[in-house]
């Protein structure tokens, strides 16, 4: 994931920001607890393609992963 369009790229529902997972291939919402799938290099934000995670799921989500 190019890091200037991570940058730019917000979450569609609340406008916060997303944590890209990279093992997962995922932008990760904490704040709506949502993950948005990567497809293909495309980020697919739409809330209905997105993956409701748990709290514990939120919560392991670090900035180690963005990297």
């Amino acid at each position: 994931m190019d890091a200037r369009l991570l940058d730019i790229l917000v979450c569609p529902l609340c406008k916060g920001p997303l944590v890209y997972d990279k093992v997962a291939q995922e932008l990760i919402c904490r704040a709506d607890k949502l993950a948005y799938p990567i497809r293909d290099d495309i980020p697919i934000m739409w809330a209905d393609q997105a993956r409701v995670i748990g709290i514990a799921d939120a919560a392991e989500q670090t900035t180690e992963k963005t990297s």
